[in-house]
């Protein structure tokens, strides 16, 4: 039973945003339908935290945390793998896809995952990813569930073609799809958007709010019932990365950690990407434009840097802890971005500057309410490929490049 319209009136009285309903009368019966689910299904309670993004970013003091590296990962593989398969087998592990986004900076209009890498045939991103849990499948004899996180702007569209594609060899029974909760996008003043009559301007709830996403979308019945205990979250953008990697679980399950990182050597003091770190004593990571000088050019007693273990959005998280967190208010990030609205003659604006705030749950914070983490050092020509753009760094060039010296053919 959806929200009714006095119910719709009624949140958006509380929020202080009437103005949402302003249409109503003249909308179709259809597109009232659309906008009364799109009130019910969105988050307003995070408005009120525009006025305060200034306090919401202070860090606490940060100190090194010790990476499992390369040496001891391969001293220890034969044990690591034995755990990791046990659990597998077991059905203990689940993964979850984060593909919400769509190719926009690759100059494409359709989901991230469709997009086409191959150069003599048709190999595809989600093709890929797939293809790397398969060899887990293969090798443990065991399917895994698999996750696929969605974003309203995308989610017919990658089900379609993971469907069309017979989800590349997958047992379609252990695949599950489920859509990311939406926040609201505002002006300073912490008023929502509205980008046509009858729709609110959103973005998705950040990449740490895929947990209460797969809840609130029914996922955690099917975690319960299968005994699902550990997940394994991954971005999309990374076609190398080995998903569900035994020894890598097994390497988290022997040091009793609540969350496992794949993080790989940094190239250069200054690249782009989070580090791995302590945050008054608690695991956390420190985004690349907030490393100081002083973080990127301190040592560790051995004389190497500090800071040098970059996270890849590659995590194993433990379910029990997950739950834990739901309990806690996650830390919010307001960022400001250039969000198109419909203006007082309902005409679509596109802004050229900042013009508001969009409302995200980061992965990090995730992680910095947890007890304990394991940095788990993987090699970066190996497990290192993300398509971020076209051409140049971390692009579709440089993700071919990597995936032809890996024996992958194109």
């Amino acid at each position: 039973m959806s929200m009714t319209y006095g119910q719709a009136k009624e949140k958006l009285a509380r929020y202080g945003q009437e103005h949402v309903l302003r249409y109503y009368d003249e909308l179709t019966e259809k597109e009232k339908q659309e906008l009364l689910a799109q009130i019910e299904n969105t988050d307003l309670s995070v408005t009120a935290f525009c006025a305060r993004r200034e306090e919401l970013v202070r860090r606490g003091k940060i100190t090194p945390l010790k990476a499992m590296e390369l040496p001891e990962i391969q001293a220890g593989k034969a044990d690591f793998y034995r755990l990791g398969e046990e659990a597998i087998r077991g059905g203990r592990v689940g993964a979850v896809l984060l593909a919400g986004g769509m190719g926009t900076r690759l100059g494409s209009d359709e989901p991230k995952g469709v997009y086409n890498i191959g150069l003599t045939k048709d190999v595809f991103i989600f093709e890929r990813l797939i293809r790397n849990l398969l060899e887990v499948v293969e090798s443990t004899d065991t399917w895994i569930h698999l996750f696929v996180m969605t974003s309203d702007k995308n989610h017919e569209a990658t089900a379609a073609f993971l469907k069309e594609h017979d989800f590349f060899g997958y047992d379609s029974g252990y695949v599950h799809f489920f859509r990311q909760d939406m926040a609201p996008a505002t002006d300073y003043n912490g008023k929502v958007y509205m980008e046509s009559r009858c729709r609110l301007a959103t973005s998705p709830n950040g990449n740490g709010g895929w947990y209460i996403s797969m809840k609130n979308a029914g996922m955690s019945r099917i975690v319960e019932q299968a005994g699902i205990e550990w997940l394994n979250v991954f971005a999309v953008d990374n076609v190398l990365q080995r998903i569900a990697d035994p020894v890598f679980i097994g390497a988290v399950l022997d040091k009793n950690c609540d969350v496992g990182a794949k993080v790989v050597r940094k190239n250069a003091p200054d690249e782009k990407v989070g580090v791995i770190c302590l945050e008054d004593g608690r695991p956390s990571i420190v985004e690349y434009y907030e490393l100081t000088e002083e973080l990127m050019e301190a040592r560790d007693a051995d004389g190497s840097p500090a800071y040098n273990f970059g996270v890849i959005l590659n995590y194993l998280f433990r379910v029990s802890a997950l739950d834990g967190l739901l309990k806690k208010q996650l830390p919010l990030h307001v960022v400001e971005k250039k969000i198109p609205y419909m203006d007082e003659t309902g005409k679509l604006v596109k802004p050229e500057k900042p013009n508001g705030c969009k409302f995200e749950n980061l992965v990090l914070d995730m992680i910095h309410q947890l007890e304990s983490c394991l940095p788990f050092e993987v090699e970066r020509e190996k497990e290192f490929a993300p398509i971020k753009n076209k051409t140049g760094v971390d692009s579709v060039e440089s993700a071919r490049a990597l995936l032809l010296q890996n024996g992958v053919e194109l």
